[in-house]
């Protein structure tokens, strides 16, 4: 008998998104998804999707993400490219951080328990068809456009800044911390450098 492997596909498979989680509308360039991935680790955020075929990874031909912005920590994050993600997150909050009539700006904004943060390509807008699958729209208040990657890392401090405020926090590290390098404590570092 051989090993034989299964997959479900289709209505009957079982959804498997995990908020809080990014997904990227058709990103133009393998670099913003690797340090997209590197912001998601960096906040313990475990996935990460995105649609169209502008980017591809096939681990099997050699195809990664650029290793300087993956960094350690990229192992902590699923990468899943799909062009039906939303089928994947049933009970979500999708969030599209978009420049909209309506958007909410994100100084006054509050996170949701189970949000889909949705960003568009650096090349355009989040198209109409994925914005209708979104609950809510964010708009960064910057005087110009910031990069996807810098979009990503402000969502995701404000989001813990305003669990921190809130006392709703996990245990905050700095990367030293982490990953176990530097100095044990402050008074090592004061004594070798102070």
């Amino acid at each position: 008998m051989s090993d034989v492997k299964s997959y479900v596909c289709g209505k009957n498979k079982k959804p498997e998104g995990a908020t809080p989680a990014v997904l990227l509308v058709n990103p133009k360039y393998d670099r913003n998804v690797g340090a997209t991935q590197r912001a998601c680790s960096c906040f313990g955020i475990h996935q990460l999707w995105w649609t169209g075929n502008r980017v591809t990874l096939d681990i099997e031909k050699g195809r990664k993400l650029p290793r300087k912005e993956r960094m350690k920590g990229y192992r902590d994050v699923e990468l899943r490219q799909h062009d039906y993600p939303f089928d994947e997150f049933p009970g979500a909050t999708p969030i599209a951080i978009e420049v909209r009539e309506n958007s909410e700006m994100l100084i006054d904004f509050v996170h949701p328990e189970n949000p889909l943060y949705v960003f568009g390509p650096e090349d355009g807008s989040v198209p109409r068809q994925v914005l209708q699958h979104c609950h809510r729209f964010v708009a960064i208040p910057t005087r110009h456009c910031t990069n996807l990657a810098a979009a990503v890392y402000i969502m995701f401090y404000d989001r813990l800044l305003k669990q921190h405020l809130a006392g709703n926090e996990q245990q905050l590290f700095t990367p030293g911390e982490f990953e176990n390098r530097g100095w044990a404590n402050e008074d090592e570092y004061m004594n070798a450098f102070g």
